[in-house]
């Protein structure tokens, strides 16, 4: 896949995720009670549990003997059906502002700028994020090194934690230690990637990557 394609939000490789079928979602209006959100706070490609254990339901899907989410949000589990649903994450204030910490997507990759959708911000709960289309990290701002080439910090489909530091251009920063990227899917073969020292390894096929990493990559915490 060519790296600087910008494809939807979302793993083209991944299954479609299961927006509920009729009687699943019948059943949750009537089994209110045995569903729960739990703290677990995923990411889209996350493993949740083995099929065994449960069914997918919402914003999920299956993948090779487990369930795996398919958004960034909370887990809610139907413990009367053993249902498992990713809830959109809505930890999100009701307006953006310089200086609040975004978490987003990377779609694409020019010489000098990365595009990220922006799924969600830390902020108040329960409250909608305004859509605001594409924002971007220019390459004078992916950390406090010179960069050659952005394609060595930032990947297709990776999962960013960035700052805005300009609301009129949607202009993000990733240069501090705690942001950049929190989760990498390997080039080759889509594998969620582990951390390697400074850079990145696929469990996979065992191909190394280079990333700015946040610190807190592979932890899922904002």
């Amino acid at each position: 896949m060519d790296r600087n394609e910008s494809p939807t939000m979302g793993d083209s490789s991944m299954p479609s995720p299961k927006q509920g079928i009729t009687d699943d979602a019948a059943s949750n209006t009537t089994d209110n009670n045995a569903s729960n959100s739990s703290d677990t706070f995923v990411l889209p490609g996350d493993f949740i549990g083995t099929t065994e254990e449960f069914r997918a339901g919402t914003q999920t899907y299956e993948k090779t003997g487990g369930v795996y989410a398919a958004i960034i949000g909370t887990v809610r589990v139907n413990t009367t059906r053993r249902l498992v649903s990713v809830m959109p994450c809505t930890d999100t204030p009701p307006m953006l502002d310089r200086g609040d910490v975004v978490i987003g997507q990377i779609v694409g990759l020019r010489d000098s700028l990365a595009m990220v959708t922006i799924a969600g911000a830390k902020g108040v709960v329960d409250r909608e994020i305004p859509n605001v289309g594409s924002a971007v990290v220019h390459v004078s701002n992916v950390k406090r090194a010179y960069v050659k080439d952005i394609s060595h910090e930032f990947g297709i489909f990776d999962i960013v934690k960035a700052k805005i530091i300009d609301l009129s251009n949607m202009r993000l920063d990733t240069s501090e230690p705690e942001m950049g990227v929190m989760k990498a899917l390997c080039s080759k073969c889509r594998t969620a990637m582990v951390r390697h020292d400074s850079k990145l390894k696929c469990p996979e096929c065992g191909r190394i990557e280079t990333r700015k990493l946040a610190t807190g990559y592979g932890t899922g915490i904002i």
